[in-house]
């Protein structure tokens, strides 16, 4: 099964991956988290990337498409947070096709900006491990401690109001190609994202 998982920031892509690629036994492919680790050891390409993950603007097509192909093989898989656009969908494709693969279903997890702007303000993060939290639906044991590793939590740069709100008018400008794309491949599947997480993942797995 090759999955891809799309959504606003904060619509629950990366909670969602986690758990679906533990019960479908797929390898999680992240784009986020591949690019926050390059930024974190300092990498060339993790300078190439803060630069406009601080600004909530997307990383160019070419630079992320480089960084997929490296990191897809033979496995079933799910992509969390690409392709993004048109011209990354029809660039997957053209990777995939080379090794014989095609996509199985696009999940599309819908929500609104103030939900949106909900879960992100008040996300916190581990600082090591990258471990996600939220101060109100799903706090740490212990205040501003990760329950996983016992680092500090702390809030991302780009969580803040006026980048969540620009980082949501670049995706209303990208998405509704993107889903048309996917919707004439009979791949779509658009799935009520707002909720509960458990509600929302019993959701994708009924539709799957």
């Amino acid at each position: 099964m090759k999955i891809i998982l799309f959504g606003a920031p904060g619509s629950g892509k990366g909670t969602q991956a986690i758990v679906l690629s533990e019960h479908y036994k797929l390898k999680r492919i992240s784009l986020g988290d591949i690019f926050r680790e390059e930024v974190k050891k300092d990498s060339s390409l993790g300078k190439e990337v803060k630069s406009y993950m601080e600004k909530g603007l997307l990383v160019p097509d070419a630079l992320v498409s480089k960084v997929v192909e490296e990191n897809l093989n033979e496995e079933n898989f799910i992509l969390d947070g690409y392709p993004r656009n048109l011209n990354q969908a029809k660039t997957l494709d053209k990777i995939l096709e080379k090794k014989g693969e095609s996509v199985d279903a696009f999940i599309y997890l819908e929500v609104d900006e103030p939900t949106i702007l909900e879960r992100l303000t008040k996300r916190l993060v581990c600082k090591k491990c990258g471990a996600n939290y939220h101060m109100v639906n799903m706090p740490s044991k212990k205040t501003g401690i990760c329950d996983s590793c016992g680092s500090e939590l702390i809030q991302r740069k780009d969580d803040t109001p006026e980048v969540i709100k620009k980082r949501w008018e670049v995706f209303l400008n990208e998405n509704k190609s993107l889903l048309d794309y996917y919707k004439t491949k009979n791949k779509l599947i658009a799935i009520d994202a707002r909720g509960n997480k458990d509600i929302v993942l019993e959701r994708i797995k009924k539709l799957l």
